[in-house]
């Protein structure tokens, strides 16, 4: 059986204790093993690694020795209780040995669980799992958290209450870290609304999210758009010092201000402009702001800007890149003068 998508995440939050194998695959490492945490958890308990019920498996010593799995699976343990048999980073070459094990199981042996990289869809690892009438094949894409999984990950540490825009917030913060801090920063929060009552809100989320380089550009895009040019020297040489391109400093400039003439040329008002650009979290209050203040034609000044820059930047010019990212920024934060 083949999972995915919303399936896959409410499978693996209550796996299936009377199948007997489970293939986890995907490209992104980090979100394999955090799946795979939580599905062994859910099948055995939070005290089931210390209660030794849960034998772990290199798939390099499965190659060397194919018993090693029969024996995990058969093992009778000290406690009582569920157990699991872990094979990590398997690949095809181990499926003969996994499809032995997975056809000799029985019910009270240690379930099968099994993660790998990105699978072919050819694979025969795959294949096994997917076609088997009682394993089950979830594979993980680097799509961002859902909302419902979201909201799942902070129904577990406790936490059911969230302003109306505090989800959205979160969503967008899902998409900009990798799962490993994204899930570590949802355990911050959790941690820091411990016996709160109040509803989580977008600014509790924006000073527990973790600084990251694009909300240093972000910074320096601020500075720009509120005009703001003293700002912008000292920002500008922070961000080249952690290596940031002048050519990525400009994509980033575009869309800022595309998103600004979204919600200044909208003909609902800017507060709608501001929805349909998909602007959230706590940045949608000032680019409200910065977009009323410039105006459509004005933003369309600062594009034409921005375009001819973002051109001589990917041009033959020896002007030195990041001088004439500097020079087009501070035009653009005295513009309105």
């Amino acid at each position: 059986m083949k999972l995915a998508g919303a399936e896959a995440s409410r499978f693996l939050a209550k796996p299936d204790p009377s199948r007997a194998g489970l293939l986890i695959f995907g490209a992104d490492a980090m979100r394999v093993a955090l799946k795979r945490q939580e599905a062994i958890a859910a099948l055995i308990g939070p005290q089931g690694e210390a209660e030794m019920r849960l034998t772990r498996i290199q798939a390099a010593d499965l190659r060397k020795n194919a018993a090693l799995l029969e024996d995990a699976t058969r093992a009778i343990g000290f406690f009582p209780g569920p157990r699991v048999a872990f094979v990590e980073d398997a690949t095809d070459g181990l499926t003969a040995t996994l499809e032995i094990a997975l056809k000799d199981w029985r019910t009270g042996d240690a379930q099968i669980v099994v993660t790998a990289g990105d699978l072919k869809p050819k694979s025969t690892l795959r294949t096994l799992f997917e076609k088997h009438l009682n394993a089950t094949a979830i594979v993980l894409y680097d799509n961002p958290p859902t909302r419902e999984e979201i909201e799942s990950e902070l129904a577990k540490a406790g936490l059911k209450q969230f302003a109306s825009t505090a989800m959205a917030d979160l969503t967008t913060l899902a998409r900009e870290l990798d799962p490993g801090d994204f899930r570590q920063t949802l355990e911050k929060i959790a941690l820091y609304k411990y016996n709160d009552p109040t509803p989580l809100t977008p600014a509790e989320i924006h000073a527990l999210a973790p600084a990251t380089v694009e909300a240093e550009v972000d910074d320096l895009l601020a500075a720009v758009a509120d005009q703001q040019p003293n700002l912008i020297g000292p920002l500008l040489r922070r961000l080249e010092g952690q290596g940031i391109l002048p050519v990525t400093l400009c994509i980033g400039a575009l869309r800022h201000f595309r998103s600004l003439h979204v919600a200044a040329s909208d003909p609902g008002g800017v507060s709608a402009g501001i929805l349909k650009a998909r602007i959230f979290g706590p940045r949608r209050d000032a680019m409200q702001r910065q977009a009323s203040a410039w105006g459509m034609e004005k933003l369309e000044s600062a594009l034409g800007l921005l375009v001819e820059t973002d051109l001589t930047l990917r041009s033959t010019s020896r002007a030195p890149a990041m001088a004439v990212m500097e020079r087009a920024l501070i035009r653009l934060a005295m513009m309105k003068r």
